[in-house]
């Protein structure tokens, strides 16, 4: 005999976050058709994030290097004013690429975690739906049931007054 005051859910589609409810399309860890488990999406994120520093730091350290050996031709051949305002002209744009190529690291990084919280909170959003529809199905379900014992005790000519008051409904519900 099984309580029908508590709706079961499945185990594996329980999400931690969100206590009981049950979230669909939950990417924490996936069991594969061999049994093992890949992984989650959280280590990928942090190898993309790793991966995009690492590019960030090798064009911050590829301008270094030029700009040193713009210095070192400078210094070799033209230490006066005209040798300073080349490595000025030299070492603007470069600058000017650094820095706009950290900017657009930012912004597609942005872009990412906005994509990132519009997929979390759609999860969010088909759980609560199908949450939802379970909690309707179950009141549909009690409501038949309430139905079905107040006819019977009509039946058996016993005052279903007390139930009624109990259920909470209103007079002409039944």
């Amino acid at each position: 005999m099984s309580d029908t005051t508590t709706r079961p859910t499945d185990p594996a589609l329980v999400d931690p976050a969100h206590g009981d409810t049950a979230v669909l399309g939950a990417d924490d860890v996936q069991a594969t058709a061999g049994g093992g488990a890949q992984p989650s999406a959280g280590a990928t994120r942090s190898r993309g994030a790793w991966s995009r520093d690492l590019r960030f730091m090798a064009v911050v350290l590829a301008a270094i290097v030029v700009l040193f050996l713009a210095f070192a031709l400078v210094v070799a051949f033209a230490p006066d004013a005209s040798g300073v305002t080349a490595l000025a002209i030299v070492a603007a744009p470069i600058a000017t690429m650094v820095a706009a190529y950290y900017g657009i690291t930012i912004v597609l990084r942005q872009v990412s975690e906005a994509r990132r919280a519009a997929d979390a909170a759609e999860a969010r959003a088909r759980a609560a739906e199908a949450t939802a529809r379970e909690s309707d199905a179950w009141a549909a379900q009690m409501e038949s049931g309430l139905r079905l014992a107040v006819s019977k005790l009509a039946g058996a000519r016993i005052d279903t007054r007390d139930v009624e008051r109990a259920a909470g409904t209103p007079d002409d519900f039944f």
